[in-house]
């Protein structure tokens, strides 16, 4: 069964262009791990206003990216994205999960 993950992310201001730029060049075998991993519709919008991001994840199983930061890949991805991004000290993305409210069907 598919379960649906929403969170969100904090951009630095005047990287929008760049953080789409590295997103569209996606290291292959990242985007191989997360397809392995389950992931099968991963989105992210960019609020401009408030350099918020918003990710949506479509899965399969238990699984998310975000449960994928012990990979060397994704270590390496992250440090990559640490200069335009809010970060933890790990070099992770700062992000927060989004509660669903409304579905409609």
């Amino acid at each position: 069964m598919n379960r649906t993950i929403a969170f969100r992310m904090k951009l630095i201001p005047g990287f929008e262009e760049e953080y789409e730029r590295r997103h569209n060049e996606i290291w292959p075998e990242l985007a191989q791990l997360l397809k392995d991993s389950g992931i099968v519709d991963y989105q992210i919008f960019l609020d401009q206003e408030s350099s918020t991001l918003f990710a949506i994840q479509v899965v399969k199983g238990d699984a998310s990216s975000q449960d994928l930061g012990n990979t060397e890949i994704v270590q390496r991805w992250w440090k990559y994205m640490a200069d335009i991004m809010e970060t933890n000290p790990d070099y992770s993305p700062t992000s927060v999960e989004l509660q669903k409210v409304f579905t409609l069907k």
